[in-house]
């Protein structure tokens, strides 16, 4: 009895605290944007505009929904669910610290630690896609169904390469267990020896998440408002806060396989409280990363998007896992595989420049 109150009680803290901060990740997002375009941003709603978007979200709560005349209902209301939904789930996995001590008890600070917990997020992670599907398709109009069948063609194609580089990780710390490869990182964090596969992460993660430079689903200036042109009032609020749940639960799983998780200089005093601490730093300064990189970024071409998924990532990434195999199973130091990592980065960045001189040169011939 007691271990189904202390799950009720850890799943309930974990829902709190990802509404709270989804609130904070909106807010920060529209004053470091306003900040680096030399704008003021929210400052009416509560001190420093923290409120505004708690009473853009009753607005939109209290708003009412406009249902197409053509619509499927039951796919029409189930796509938004379909799309936040699975961001919730994949934190159920995420360790935020260390077991602490609770009545006696050594309590984990983790939902659940399943042995399969990576490929729990892969596959949780891909539930997203049908949620887009869906409701480009139960709109009942073409230009939904267009953005609808662009974004899955964008996320099913980051998709590959994202599983790819996570299983890079997972052959080199030898688990799936989340806990597991957050502890084989108590030497040295898995982004060092695993560069290429973190860059391939942090490029995947974008486009998975719809985040610029890779928000092409919700190209305005081409297909109105993409997949969601038809949604209003709360169903619309879902689409919207699932993007800054994706873009969170990228943070949160790219600490914890890349950066060490909790894990960081704990000070001998309270050394419980630590762990969260560290934790929320690191997925701070990756959400700062995500707000950095749309506020210099300009939206790619679509065909520009899907030549660096297809012919640039997914090979990459399908080369650095066979690498990573064979140094991790040969009888050779790991550090091989650091340096390896570094010149993987100079052949990618190398593959990155060279490919738009090749692309252009087919065309010039194409045309003569």
């Amino acid at each position: 009895m007691l271990e189904w109150l202390l799950a009720l009680v850890k799943a309930v803290v974990l829902l709190a605290f990802l509404l709270v901060a989804l609130v904070l990740a909106v807010w920060a997002e529209r004053k470091i944007l306003a900040d680096m375009q030399s704008r003021v941003g929210p400052n009416r709603a509560g001190p420093w505009g923290i409120l505004q978007t708690l009473a853009d979200g009753l607005k939109l709560m209290t708003k009412e929904v406009v249902v197409p005349k053509e619509t499927d209902r039951l796919l029409y209301y189930l796509a938004p669910l379909l799309a936040a939904v699975p961001a919730f789930l994949s934190f159920s996995v995420i360790p935020f610290g260390p077991p602490v001590r609770v009545v006696g008890r050594e309590v984990s600070l983790q939902l659940a630690d399943p042995p399969v917990g990576v490929l729990l997020v892969v596959a949780v992670g891909s539930v997203a896609i049908y949620g887009v599907i869906l409701a480009g398709w139960a709109s009942g109009s073409n230009y939904p169904l267009l953005g609808s069948l662009r974004a899955g063609a964008q996320l099913i194609s980051y998709e590959l390469a994202m599983t790819l580089a996570l299983a890079s990780v997972l052959v080199y710390a030898g688990s799936l267990r989340v806990s597991e490869i957050v502890e084989a990182q108590a030497g040295i964090w898995f982004f060092l020896p695993q560069l290429p596969a973190f860059l391939i992460f942090l490029v995947a993660s974008l486009a998975e998440a719809s985040r610029p430079p890779f928000d092409l689903p919700e190209a305005e200036s081409e297909l109105v408002a993409g997949y969601h042109t038809e949604y209003s009032g709360a169903p619309f609020m879902l689409f919207y806060l699932a993007e800054y749940l994706h873009a969170l639960s990228a943070s949160a799983v790219g600490v914890t396989l890349f950066f060490g998780g909790w894990r960081g200089p704990m000070l001998p005093v309270a050394r419980p409280v630590w762990g969260p601490f560290w934790f929320l730093a690191k997925v701070v300064l990756f959400v700062f990363v995500f707000i950095w990189l749309r506020a210099s970024l300009p939206r790619f071409r679509y065909d520009q998007l899907m030549r660096i998924g297809w012919k640039i990532l997914l090979p990459f990434s399908m080369g650095w896992l066979l690498l990573s195999s064979a140094l991790v199973a040969l009888p050779i130091p790991r550090v091989l595989l650091f340096r390896a990592g570094l010149v993987g980065l100079v052949v990618l960045a190398l593959i990155w420049l060279l490919s738009p001189l090749f692309t252009r040169a087919r065309r010039t011939g194409e045309g003569g």
